[in-house]
């Protein structure tokens, strides 16, 4: 004899349907800006490296960050000077960078006094830097390991220790340069735009003529 199954039983299937779907339509859709925030902080090992040259200029100084062959980090370089020229290397898909000297090969870091100095290997936390755009148009680059130590120059050009920086600090203010003779990097499927001349055909102009009778 087949079974029946009753009304209490539909009700029973049908609640249940009911708050598996409350349940699942509830469910917070994904906060991906703590998922951005999250994935700055690990290093990518999977994207391609993005790698840009430029100089570093400072506001207080008025010249250029520059990496010496001492290891010794400095603002004190000209406009175009062959130290001057740095190599820029992101870390993450986010802001996260690392800077070492072109001609020295040597990377930015930090110590744990805050003192600036200069690396062979810059793979440690010490030696990236998060590019941070401020309001007044310059950059600031605080260190990763660090967090609320930035790098930052005096006026005379030398190096001020990490734990003695602010954000709002003219010392930690700079502006990124091409060096001297450089021109901005265009894809090479870039072309100039140009403009086409089609001439007036004969039956052209009888049309135009006839349009405006």
């Amino acid at each position: 004899m087949r079974h029946i199954p009753s009304p209490l039983s539909y009700l029973i299937l049908h609640l249940f349907a009911f708050c598996y779907y409350a349940q699942v339509t509830n469910q917070s859709p994904p906060n991906f800006t703590q998922h951005v925030s999250e994935q700055s902080q690990v290093t990518d090992r999977v994207s391609r490296r993005l790698i840009r040259t430029y100089q570093l200029y400072s506001r207080t100084s008025g010249k250029h960050v520059q990496v010496l062959p001492s290891k010794k980090i400095n603002a004190m370089a000209d406009d175009g000077d062959v130290h001057a020229k740095l190599i820029v290397e992101t870390d993450t898909f986010g802001s996260r960078v690392r800077i070492k000297g072109a001609e020295t090969g040597f990377y930015i870091c930090m110590n744990k006094k805050g003192k600036l100095v200069g690396k062979k290997n810059g793979q440690g936390r010490d030696c990236i830097f998060s590019e941070i755009m401020l309001e007044n148009n310059y950059t600031a680059l605080r260190n990763a390991r660090y967090e609320n130590w930035y790098m930052a120059f005096t006026r005379r050009g030398r190096p001020r220790k990490g734990s003695r920086t602010r954000q709002h600090q003219r010392e930690v203010h700079f502006m990124k340069r091409l060096p001297k003779g450089a021109q901005p990097a265009q894809p090479a499927h870039h072309r100039s735009f140009d403009f086409l001349h089609y001439p007036f055909s004969r039956r052209t102009k009888r049309t135009h003529y006839s349009a405006d009778q």
